[in-house]
């Protein structure tokens, strides 16, 4: 289903900011190819064209390619946001949620219509005429579920895009002007929330497994990688327990790193215990809190400018 998003909030601009690209002659993919029999024969001008290109893009979720259709500036921004936060940005702009198959819809007025098709539903994205002054242009897009005939889902919006050594990249939404390392810190911010959550999980469900792997085999497992999968086939093992996805067993999760440290028993025959810690890959950007399990058990946070937490940090659940 198409998801009606507000034009005017923040949520939404990174979704119809990325829109523009250098001006091209040939198709930018083979889905727009294979759409050439039927497809208008006249050719675009240059901003319709790079307009074009970044709507398959952002259909298809293709990074790389969507990055292109930005200036100089907001190119390098998009690069060092979250992987998380650049498929967000892609999926608002088709306002789909999964990757998806574009294509070339053939039309009367002859204005490209681009069809995005996922296995959950289908957009359609319209580019409406060029308004062209020198280095500017500005189109009209609207986009509407595939199955509306009557216009009541569609959503309309004017884009700006500037040239820059010669090719169309975005310049605004509206009377928004595109200001991708601006709005950063707002997205950092509103999606460390949820990576921070993410890290939390993570440090319960390892404790989960190394506990679960100290019952099978009657000792603690030598690393994390002890409890991811085991190949393909094979059963499980001292050395693949199976108990951890793969990123967790590699000690990387939503921008967290993760450290899993054995305390070691006593003389007395104590059991060993162990400790394990969850940092921000990336202090401030991917989250500012560090989270600690202690080797009781419980769970720890504080804000540790990306170092390691400990048992005196505040608990948390």
């Amino acid at each position: 289903m198409l998801r009606r998003i507000p034009l005017l909030r923040v949520a939404f601009l990174p979704a119809l900011l990325l829109f523009a690209r250098t001006a091209s002659a040939q198709e930018s993919s083979s889905a727009s190819q294979a759409n050439a029999a039927t497809a208008p024969t006249k050719a675009p001008d240059a901003p319709t064209a790079a307009l074009r290109d970044a709507l398959f893009a952002a259909c298809s979720q293709s990074e790389q390619s969507f990055s292109r259709f930005l200036t100089a500036r907001n190119a390098d921004t998009f690069a060092h946001l979250t992987p998380s936060a650049r498929v967000a940005l892609m999926k608002r702009f088709v306002l789909l949620n999964e990757p998806g198959k574009a294509s070339l819809l053939p039309t009367a007025s002859g204005r490209p219509t681009i069809q995005c098709e996922t296995p959950a539903g289908s957009a359609e994205l319209q580019i409406g005429g060029a308004e062209i002054s020198d280095n500017l242009a500005f189109l009209p897009v609207e986009v509407r579920e595939a199955t509306d005939t009557t216009g009541a889902s569609a959503i309309r919006v004017q884009m700006g895009l500037v040239r820059e050594k010669s090719d169309w990249k975005l310049l605004s939404v509206g009377l928004v002007l595109l200001d991708l390392p601006a709005l950063a810190f707002e997205w950092d911010a509103a999606e460390m929330e949820s990576t921070e959550r993410a890290a939390i999980d993570g440090l319960k469900k390892i404790g989960e497994a190394i506990e679960s792997y100290r019952r099978a085999y009657s000792r603690l497992p030598e690393s994390l990688a002890k409890l991811g999968p085991p190949a393909r086939g094979a059963a499980a093992s001292l050395d693949a327990a199976g108990l951890l996805e793969v990123d967790l067993a590699s000690g990387m999760r939503s921008g967290y790193k993760f450290r899993y440290v054995i305390s070691g028993g006593n003389s007395l025959g104590a059991p060993a215990k162990y400790e394990v810690a969850a940092t921000p890959e990336t202090y401030g950007r991917t989250g500012r809190r560090s989270f600690f399990r202690d080797t009781n058990g419980g769970l720890h946070g504080a804000d540790r400018q990306g170092a390691v937490g400990n048992e005196v940090d505040p608990h948390v659940e």
